[in-house]
């Protein structure tokens, strides 16, 4: 009988009115209308777990907003009337953006609610889209309906509506590759690979309006790759440093991936999760388009003011660096081909080109573009063939920072701006035969690059400057826009 389970002090009615119910009048137990022994016990049982069991939630601390948050939150992709937010929860939550023009009494604006999902790395991709161009807006992250209060501020931009009404806007790019966070129960053995990561606050520090990240923007492990598990977990752990936060925060960022945010080290198109590590690479990145025509890949393309940007995809197709078939794939002749459509239709001042391995290198050495030797001389033969002007290439992967400068008769150089690393280690490139390279721009430790586009319509300007992991500069060069145009162009 439940009289008989019951612990015999809790079987008096005066110790129960004086333990749970001390304010109670004594005659409560009697109103009740209680008329047995068992019904008695078996009403007092339920208030003692009801009271239990509310004893126990007022216990509960209460979690705040921020808390909740485990990475972010981040800027994606900024267009005229819509921009993208992004942020990662610690457990499924609701998530919403609240944003205002900054400085004014325009009405407050929120994006939709969305619920971050387990399966989906608890990460939310939240659209702003009640913008105006050319504004800049604060924004506040709420978590479950309450406002998350951050440490640092939170601003975003929308893309500029300038053309045929006024000069270019003038904007900064902030460019970086290989960012590896130490994970000692997952590195191997000996001097940690990792180095400082005050490097992201002294990017954060330059105020860029756009961040490219030019591949390895985190590296698997072998425990990592072979599973989607292994693939957020990578990824939710190089996100979520303390440093990085109010960098996502407040610039715009675009990605593009190389082998070590693709799968294994070296890999190519035989990789059998690289479905997987797409659909992972788009949770965490916030890039308005992936893949090109009808093809799945890590491609993408936006304009900002007179600057066409591509980032374009070295692992999807690719053969194995060691085929010695001649005719090895590295971007596929599809993705070539829909690259100088494109660059033949900009109208832009700059077409930057960022991929995760040099372009411009002629030495057959690591993973160069160079080592697929007929797949690069056709993108070279159809950059000249369809006199495609403005074209700088970006490139990542190699650790250390160096500008290549192939010259070509009767046309402007090629350029090839390669700046890595961002947290990895940093090496001194070998005597390879690099012949287009200038030595006086080499930097082998950790460091990244600001690109500075300035000036009025006829007068445009891309400023490089290179700068270590302290923000110190290292090296600068300005390329006036016709420097990156053939003699009857200019």
């Amino acid at each position: 009988m439940l009289t008989k389970k019951l612990p015999k002090v809790l079987r008096s009615t005066t110790y129960l009115h004086s333990r749970f119910w001390p304010n109670l009048d004594p005659n409560f137990i009697a109103a009740l209308g209680i008329r047995t022994k068992l019904r008695a016990m078996k009403k007092v049982a339920l208030f003692l777990l009801l009271s239990v069991v509310t004893k126990a939630y007022t216990q509960v601390p209460k979690i705040a907003p921020q808390d909740l948050i485990q990475s972010g939150p981040m800027l994606g992709y900024s267009e005229m009337r819509e921009v993208m937010l992004w942020v990662q929860t610690t457990e499924s939550a609701l998530v919403q953006i609240k944003y205002w023009v900054k400085d004014s009494n325009n009405p407050i604006l929120e994006t939709e609610v969305y619920q971050t999902q387990k399966s989906e790395g608890y990460t939310a991709h939240l659209i702003a889209d009640e913008v105006r161009p050319g504004q800049q807006y604060e924004y506040v992250v709420y978590v479950n309906n309450e406002a998350a209060e951050l440490e640092y501020e939170t601003t975003f931009k929308s893309a500029a509506d300038w053309s045929y009404k006024t000069d270019p806007p003038n904007f900064t790019v902030a460019i970086g590759s290989c960012t590896y966070i130490n994970d000692e129960p997952f590195d191997r053995k000996g001097k940690p690979y990792g180095r400082d990561q005050s490097i992201f606050t002294s990017i954060h520090e330059k105020n860029p309006d756009l961040m490219i990240w030019l591949g390895d923007n985190t590296y698997y492990r072998e425990a990592d790759w072979g599973t989607k598990t292994g693939m957020i977990y990578r990824n939710t752990h190089t996100r979520s440093i303390r440093e990085l936060q109010p960098l996502l925060a407040n610039t715009h960022h675009y990605a593009t991936w190389d082998d070590h945010d693709y799968g294994p080290n070296d890999h190519n198109r035989t990789f059998e999760n690289k479905a997987m590590s797409l659909a992972v690479f788009q949770l965490f990145w916030g890039n308005l388009h992936y893949g090109f025509l009808d093809e799945k890949c890590a491609v993408s393309k936006w304009t900002w003011g007179d600057v066409d940007f591509y980032l374009l995809d070295d692992r999807w197709f690719r053969s194995a660096n060691r085929l010695s078939a001649e005719e090895k794939v590295y971007f596929g002749k599809k993705q070539i081909d829909w690259l100088i459509e494109n660059l033949k239709a900009s109208r832009a001042n700059y077409k930057i080109i960022g991929n995760g391995g040099q372009i411009i290198n002629p030495a057959q050495v690591h993973e160069n573009y160079a080592n697929y030797a007929e797949e690069r001389a056709y993108l070279l033969k159809r950059l000249e063939e369809e006199n495609i002007w403005g074209v700088f290439f970006l490139s990542g992967d190699r650790h250390h920072t160096i500008l290549s400068k192939m010259p070509r008769s009767n046309n402007y150089p090629l350029y090839d701006l390669t700046v890595s690393p961002l947290t990895s280690g940093s090496h001194t490139p070998e005597d390879e035969g690099n012949v287009y390279a200038d030595e006086k721009t080499l930097v082998d430790e950790q460091n990244f690059a600001i690109l500075d586009f300035n000036g009025e319509w006829g007068d445009r300007k891309m400023e490089i400057t290179v700068y270590n992991e302290k923000g110190k500069k290292q090296w600068d060069k300005t390329l006036e826009v016709n420097e990156l145009r053939p003699p009857w162009k200019k």
